[in-house]
């Protein structure tokens, strides 16, 4: 894998060090840290980084805030939200907010280095299991509002490849699946992804089930 050009945004001066120093000491460049949302926005504007390592709660403006200001300027950078649970309750208004998956802060040196790369290559780190628990726990009412894009222009073979994805299978899962090759399939996802304007896996899960295509119970 390609070794990105990171950005690491948390308030703890420790974590951003602690940070520096595992990535570097494995060959990935971190361009610069930010203490907060505002100077993360500011920080990415200026040094274009691949992969925003994002804090979700800071003083001043959080990482929900600033995930949104950035990409709002266009697709340039992937934007991983570090929390301290996996069931944080602002974790899946980032992921709507267009954020390419999330780390617990308790990561491993290695895990985190490969999470940062492969969403450098712009995949999506989503564990399909975490990610079910989130969308069940605010499928109840506590979900954030999330604009729900029109599915009318899929065919059918593509509502039944977004669906799965949603349950949170791989592109050798679906092709399994389906019975299609997997580049097959990977001409379906990327037809999904242009039609609905998608950036990656993760906001296909959200969208999955905020439109009704995947709901908790199947």
């Amino acid at each position: 894998m390609t070794s990105p050009r990171v950005l690491i945004v948390d308030d703890q001066e420790l974590i951003r060090t602690g940070f520096r120093l595992i990535l570097t000491a494995r060959g990935i460049e971190v361009a610069g840290e930010a203490g907060d949302g505002a100077a993360a926005v500011d920080a990415e504007r200026r040094l274009e980084p691949d992969v925003v390592l994002m804090d979700i709660r800071m003083p001043g403006m959080d990482g929900i805030e600033a995930t949104r200001r950035i990409l709002a300027r266009g697709p340039g950078c992937r934007i991983l939200m570090l929390t301290t649970f996996d069931l944080d309750r602002y974790v899946y208004a980032a992921l709507a907010a267009g954020a390419s998956g999330f780390l617990l802060k308790d990561v491993t040196a290695d895990h985190l280095a490969a999470a940062v790369r492969l969403v450098g290559t712009g995949d999506a780190l989503l564990s399909p299991s975490i990610t079910r628990r989130l969308v069940e726990r605010f499928a109840v009412g506590e979900r954030p509002p999330v604009l729900h894009r029109d599915l009318a222009n899929l065919t059918p073979r593509e509502r039944e490849v977004l669906t799965l994805m949603g349950r949170g299978l791989s592109n050798t899962e679906l092709a399994e699946s389906l019975t299609l090759s997997e580049a097959t399939v990977k001409t379906h996802v990327a037809r999904i992804f242009a039609k609905l304007d998608l950036r990656d896996r993760a906001q296909a899960v959200v969208l999955a089930y905020e439109t009704g295509l995947v709901t908790p119970s199947g």
